[in-house]
C-alpha cells in the first residue's frame, strides 16, 4: 500500500527562512491549513529541537481551518561559511470519527496512515545593499531628529534670551520705581520743613504785631490824659 500523501496545505511549502542577524530569537511562521472534510492532527518535528521552539508543536485542525505555527530560532553565532542542516518535518494524520485520545491515536497509527511534509532551514543575512540602505535612513532619521533638536534648542535659546531681556527689564522699572518713591519721601519731608520754618516765622511775628497796637493805645490815653489835666486845671 502507497504512503497517503500529505493531506495540509503548507505555507510556505518548502524553505523556512530565517532572516538575521542572529543575535536575538528570530520567528519564521508556518501555516497548516485543512481542506479536507475531516480533522486533521499534526504533530511538528525538527532535526535540531534544542535551536529551535516551536508553538504549537502539535494539535487538531478542523475541515476548511488552518493554524499557525511560530517557529523561533534562538540566538547563534552565524558563520556564512557553514550550510543549515536543520530539517524540519510535519507529520498528520486523519481522525476517525469519534476519536477523542488523539494520544493513543499516535500511537496507535500505522506507517502507512501517517502523512508527512519536509521542510529545510534556512538563514539569511541582510545583504551588503540593504545593509548601506540601512545605515543611511538610519543617518536620514538621525539628522532629522538632529534638525528637530536643533530647532528645539535655538527655540529653546532664544525663550532663554527673553526671558533674561524680560527679567531685565522688570530689574529696571524696580530701580526706577525704587529712586521715584525716595524721591517723593525726600520732597515730603521738604515741604514739611518750609511749613514749620513758615510757621515758626508766623508765630515769631505776632507778638510784634499784637504788641504794636497796645502801645499806640497806651500812648494815647497819655496824651488824652495830659490834655485833660490841662484843661482841668
Amino acid at each position: 500500500m502507497s504512503k497517503l500523501e500529505q493531506i495540509l496545505i503548507l505555507d510556505p511549502p518548502g524553505d523556512l527562512r530565517f532572516r538575521g542577524p542572529f543575535t536575538d530569537v528570530v520567528t519564521a511562521n508556518l501555516k497548516l491549513r485543512n481542506p479536507s472534510d475531516r480533522r486533521v492532527c499534526f504533530k511538528v518535528k525538527t532535526t535540531a529541537p534544542r535551536r529551535y521552539c516551536v508553538r504549537p508543536n502539535s494539535g487538531l485542525i478542523d475541515p476548511g481551518a488552518s493554524v499557525t505555527v511560530s517557529v523561533m530560532l534562538q540566538p547563534f553565532d552565524y558563520d556564512p561559511n557553514e550550510k543549515s542542516k536543520h530539517k524540519f518535518m510535519v507529520q498528520s494524520i486523519l481522525v476517525p470519527a469519534g476519536a477523542s485520545d488523539l494520544e493513543a491515536l499516535w500511537k496507535d497509527a500505522k506507517p502507512d496512515d501517517l502523512m508527512d511534509s519536509k521542510l529545510r532551514c534556512v538563514f539569511e543575512m541582510p545583504s551588503d545593499l540593504e545593509k548601506v540602505s540601512e545605515p543611511e535612513s538610519s543617518k536620514a532619521s538621525s539628522g532629522a531628529r538632529a534638525a528637530g533638536l536643533s530647532t528645539d534648542d535655538a527655540e529653546t535659546r532664544r525663550l532663554l534670551e527673553e526671558s533674561k531681556r524680560l527679567q531685565a527689564e522688570v530689574g529696571k522699572l524696580l530701580e526706577e520705581n525704587r529712586q521715584l518713591k525716595v524721591l517723593i519721601v525726600w520732597k515730603a519731608n521738604q515741604f514739611d520743613s518750609s511749613v514749620s520754618r513758615s510757621s515758626a516765622a508766623m508765630l515769631s511775628k505776632d507778638p510784634a504785631s499784637r504788641s504794636l497796637p497796645s502801645l499806640l493805645v497806651v500812648i494815647a490815653a497819655l496824651f488824652i490824659g495830659f490834655f485833660l489835666g490841662k484843661f482841668v486845671l
